[in-house]
């Protein structure tokens, strides 16, 4: 089994096996054991991940959500009118204009939350590096697999034109031998249409 994944390596990569890099091996060995290549991988990617990570990426998603953005403004606007409006009134305003606490916390949020965002970016970078990869070997397999199709007609089809001549001869042959045994069966027509035209 080896040596066939060998020559099939050389035949279609024109190196040997053990040359070739880890995903065009992997496909190779599939190939030949005539396994499928395909996996979920977004399944494969989602058991790798640690509890920080799924947390994070969790964070990252409500941060970049329409939910977000609807409660951060409502917190702000009554922050501004809380402190602006309400509390001046009674002289217990805890952040006047121009809100130095708030800009404290919204710095801090912005701290927090700019890692937990990157880091669920670089997670999302390497899922789609995995999916390219997992793509390419699909691809390069399916196309072996044309290949090999390919080859496979074009040697059925040139056994097949063999195989016709041969018959199509064997059937001249038999159609000499038959015209004889007819004698003048094929001249009838002729004189028929003789004695048609003298009427």
């Amino acid at each position: 089994m080896n040596n066939h994944l060998r020559d099939l390596a050389k035949k279609r990569f024109e190196v040997d096996l053990d040359a070739l890099p880890e995903p065009e091996q992997r496909v190779i060995h599939h190939y030949g054991e005539r396994r499928h290549i395909s996996r979920d991988t977004n399944r494969e990617f989602e058991k790798r991940l640690t509890f920080g990570q799924r947390l994070a990426d969790q964070v990252a998603t409500f941060g970049g959500s329409w939910m977000f953005i609807i409660i951060f403004a409502a917190i702000l606007f009554l922050w501004v009118l809380l402190n602006s409006f309400i509390l001046v009134r009674r002289g217990a305003s805890f952040d006047p204009y121009p809100y130095i606490l708030l800009n404290l916390f919204l710095s801090m949020l912005a701290a927090v939350q700019a890692p937990v965002i990157l880091m669920s970016q670089s997670r999302q970078a390497a899922k789609d590096r995995m999916g390219a990869v997992h793509d390419y070997e699909v691809n390069l397999k399916a196309e072996l697999e044309i290949l090999s199709l390919h080859e496979k007609l074009d040697e059925l089809r040139e056994k097949k034109w063999g195989e016709l001549i041969v018959l199509q001869r064997e059937q001249m042959q038999l159609l000499i031998q038959l015209l004889p045994k007819r004698g003048g069966g094929a001249e009838a027509p002729k004189n028929t249409e003789s004695t048609k035209s003298g009427k």
